[in-house]
């Protein structure tokens, strides 16, 4: 006997066991506790996985022979014995991660038949078909799985036995013809293998608990806990379990229910039934079933039955579920329930229904929703008033719209969604293997399959729009197309899907702008109850700052000046004030950009009214301004062999002449931010200027704001001193000029290490700070952005140097250090300091929290992540209750 215990009988467990028992074990564990129809079994413990997976793929010591104690157990409640030609006991052997994976990991059901028992099930059940079909089913399953055969080889085989016999369906195929596809099978395993498929009955047991144990490396499995964050050192639990069949006759079944619907949240059975199927065949997708309101119809008493239980299972969990169930001539069987997988659309309204219930609190509902994940519900639509025809119409899956090339791999998918193409995935039915290809698609269309087939469960997990079931399409993998009505669709033609019909168009339709429910401005007015960080708008124009106010922004954290310089009508004066060699003629073409500048931040100002808005002073280096160099260089050669304008071509040449007097090596650490200001303070004379005009003209039209001066790249308290003297001067002269007095605050951007070493000086000059964390992790880290995401990034995070991109998600050990520096000292000086953070991290949640627990004041993200930011903000206030 092994001292450690490695194996628990689903009595001995409970629903806060999960990190020892996964998920899965957990809840079987739960509802045998509370009373329901469970087929009894055990389940073998997280730990002997990682152990397994620690020590060169070896089971822990004792461990198999505690699975044989547990297996004895097993027959003493059944009655049946394992491996026997009279009376054979048959086990499923399932995966079950602590935190859930759909479809990610294996499943093996039937285990425990061979040549002889399988003659036993036969005279037990009195039906030889319903025998051999579980034998192939079996024999199928574990080929795949345990043996690596392709899983098409065994679909090949049916097929072609179908087609002989004239058949559509598996369950059509007779006894004889099944004993005949067993040893078709047995060829194939011994071809594949070079050894014949085990009939001892304990080694096919050991051999799937090490396949359940190797699936938690496999490829599939490692993409979904990398695209979700999950530790890959939890491990797998397996669960060991008395088969129920769902294949004995018309009286059983298979099926998957939710207790709410998952794509929005309605409080209704949604879900989907095989009659005389196996639970594979719902979940795979390989065969389309009825709707569960039908089984009211085929077998009422187990309907209500069930009915009860999904209401005991929801009042019980106080959440949403996700349950599968066999009906075994007659009598249900619960076979896994887990929080389920849901729309962002359906995650809000149930969090919000939840809490009119009374079944949860608004801090719980606050929580029980994914702050990332409501980003989706701001996603398009198709325009409903635009008369458009499907060709086809399947299964609405996954709500949302999608329009792309159709491609029928997900390796294609992957290439040509990375290289920045649209794409929609076609295939017959999607596998876990297909994973990469969905996360790179804007939508998943299949022809097999239901609501609750992989595709839809791992599309909604996504927020992605999918259409699946959709059997009017006939799909030719080989050829790369596919038909419908006489229309035919190959590798890249556009075609659109609508999620929440079903449909399916030919070509690119018009789209719309999300509407937002009640529900979820009810979850984000709770939010901003709980919330005590301020969210601002990263927004350069009146219509961002519009948008911004409609989603709920508090004001402007990062207006970004160099954007109005970029525009065509003005783009001429900036080039001409970067020309200019002397002053006089700088300050002549800063003039005419005066009065757009001061239009652009009168617009900016005015939206945003009465809240505050920060306008960052120009940034960028002035090459950015000017035509790219070797675009330059190749026209004056063509000027030259053109005989061009000689006035003309002299222009270019003395333009060319400064673009090579203002390249730099690095120009991210170049000649920019307060630097140019120092070197050219016109210009930022310039900027002040149009904004105090601005709030001038405001002012007298009796509208309030609240300008915030930001002083960009400072590294110094002395820069920040001279440039700050130099808009107080124009401060001054504004005053003289209109006789007024001006709200405003001046402060910096920090963004260098050394300005959070020096923070506490530089705070002596600041009103403010907001973190620039997008240049501030280039020059923490030394990575260069642009070149570190393409070429080395996904390295460092395949070898786990990095747990995240580090411009997705604060590097807090490295850049959060130094932030807390900074906020430290800055308070030490100056307590009521204004802190903001305006690099994308301020919309990512995990980022925010962070924020959070620094105390800064406020973030500023993109006007569609403010709903997120909020959230996330009330959510870090919640989990981090001092």
């Amino acid at each position: 006997m092994s001292k450690k215990k490695y194996i628990y009988l689903f009595e001995e467990g409970n629903s806060d066991m999960r990190l020892l028992l996964g998920g899965k074990g957990a809840n079987l564990a739960e509802m045998t506790r509370i009373g329901l129809p469970v087929p009894p079994g055990f389940t073998i413990t997280t730990e002997a996985c990682i152990e397994y997976l620690n020590f060169d793929r070896t089971f822990p010591e004792g461990m198999l022979e505690n699975v044989f104690e547990a297996l004895a157990i097993l027959e003493k409640k059944t009655g049946r014995k394992f491996g026997d030609r009279e009376n054979p006991l048959l086990v499923s052997v399932r995966s079950g991660a602590a935190i859930s994976m759909p479809g990610m990991m294996d499943t093996i059901l039937n285990l425990g038949l061979n040549d002889e028992t399988v003659l036993g099930l036969a005279d037990q059940t009195g039906d030889r078909r319903f025998a051999y079909d579980c034998y192939r089913r079996f024999m199928q399953m574990f080929g795949n799985v345990v043996l690596g055969i392709e899983h098409q080889k065994f679909d090949e085989a049916v097929e072609r036995c179908k087609r002989r016999l004239k058949l559509i369906f598996d369950y059509e195929i007779p006894a004889d013809e099944l004993e005949r596809l067993i040893k078709e099978y047995k060829g194939l395993v011994e071809h594949e293998t070079g050894f014949d498929f085990p009939q001892d009955v304990k080694k096919q047991l050991a051999m799937a608990i090490q396949a359940v144990f190797d699936s938690w490396n496999n490829q599939r499995a490692k993409v979904y806990r990398r695209i979700n964050k999950i530790d890959d050192k939890l491990g797998t639990a397996v669960n060991v379990q008395a088969m129920a069949f769902g294949n004995m006759g018309p009286d059983s079944g298979t099926g998957v229910a939710f207790t709410r619907n998952p794509s929005t949240g309605e409080k209704e059975l949604y879900g989907e039934f095989l009659v005389n199927a196996q639970g594979e065949d719902v979940v795979a997708g390989i065969r389309t079933p009825m709707p569960i309101d039908k089984l009211k119809e085929e077998l009422p008493e187990v309907y209500n039955q069930f009915i009860f239980t999904c209401e005991k299972l929801e009042s019980h969990y106080r959440d949403m579920q996700d349950i599968e169930f066999t009906v075994e001539k007659g009598k249900l069987y619960m076979l896994q329930t887990r929080n389920g997988k849901r729309t962002a659309k359906a995650s809000v309204k149930v969090a919000v229904d939840m809490v009119n219930e009374g079944l949860i609190s608004i801090e719980e509902a606050l929580l029980r929703v994914d702050a990332e994940q409501i980003n989706q519900l701001l996603h398009r639509q198709i325009d409903g008033s635009v008369e458009l025809k499907a060709i086809a119409t399947g299964l609405p899956a996954s709500p949302g719209a999608a329009c792309g090339k159709a491609v029928f791999d997900a390796d294609l998918a992957e290439k040509l969604g990375e290289s920045g193409e649209k794409v929609v995935l076609v295939r017959s039915e999607t596998t876990p293997d297909d994973i990469h290809g969905i996360v790179h698609a804007q939508g998943v269309l299949t022809s097999r399959g239901g609501m609750t087939s992989h595709a839809a469960v791992v599309a909604r997990g996504m927020g992605k729009p999918c259409v699946c079931g959709c059997e009017a399409i006939k799909i030719d993998a080989g050829k790369r197309q596919f038909t419908v009505a006489g229309v035919v669709v190959k590798e890249g033609d556009i075609i659109t899907i609508d999620g929440a019909s079903g449909n399916v168009i030919l070509g690119e339709v018009p789209m719309v702008e999300p509407t937002l429910s009640a529900e979820f401005e009810t979850l984000l007015k709770w939010a901003d109850e709980v919330k005590t960080l301020a969210v601002r708008a990263n927004a350069d124009t009146p219509q961002d700052a519009a948008k911004a106010v409609e989603f709920g922004a508090e004001g402007i954290g990062l207006c970004r000046t160099e954007h109005m310089f970029m525009a065509a009508d003005r783009l001429p004066a900036v080039q001409e004030m970067i020309m200019a060699e002397k002053l006089a003629d700088r300050e002549k073409a800063l003039g005419k950009l005066l009065p757009l500048q001061r239009e652009d931040f009168y617009g900016i100002l005015k939206a945003m009214s009465p809240n505050p808005v920060t306008i960052r002073l120009l940034d960028p280096p002035l090459h950015e301004f000017l035509p790219d160099h070797e675009a330059l260089l190749l026209e004056i050669a063509e000027m030259k062999h053109n005989k061009a304008d000689e006035k003309l071509l002299v222009e270019k040449e003395e333009l060319l002449k400064t673009i090579h007097k203002l390249s730099e090596a690095n120009p991210m650490l170049g000649h920019r931010g307060c630097r140019l200001g120092l070197s050219y303070p016109e210009i930022y004379r310039m900027q002040a200027r149009a904004i105090f005009e601005a709030m001038v003209r405001l002012k007298e039209e009796g509208i309030k704001t609240f300008a915030e001066i930001e002083i960009p790249l400072v590294m110094d308290a002395a820069e920040l001193a001279l440039l700050k003297a130099e808009i107080f001067d124009v401060y001054e002269e504004i005053k003289k000029e209109k006789l007024v007095e001006l709200e405003f605050a001046i402060g910096t951007m920090i963004e260098l290490p050394r300005a959070c070493l020096l923070a506490d000086e530089i705070a002596a000059e600041a009103e403010f700070f907001s973190f620039g964390t997008n240049d501030l992790t280039q020059t923490t880290l030394g990575f260069s952005r642009d070149d570190a995401e393409g070429k080395f990034i996904p390295v460092y995070l395949n070898k786990k140097i990095l747990k995240d991109n580090p411009f997705a998600v604060l590097d807090r050990k490295g850049v959060g250090s130094l932030m807390q520096m900074a906020v430290e000292k800055a308070r030490s000086v100056k307590e009521d300091i204004l802190l903001g953070i305006c690099g994308e991290h301020g919309g990512e949640p995990s980022s925010i929290e962070f924020c959070h627990i620094l105390g800064l004041n406020y973030v500023s993200c993109s006007p569609y992540r403010i709903p997120v930011a909020r959230l996330a903000a009330a959510q870090a206030a919640l989990k981090n209750k001092r």
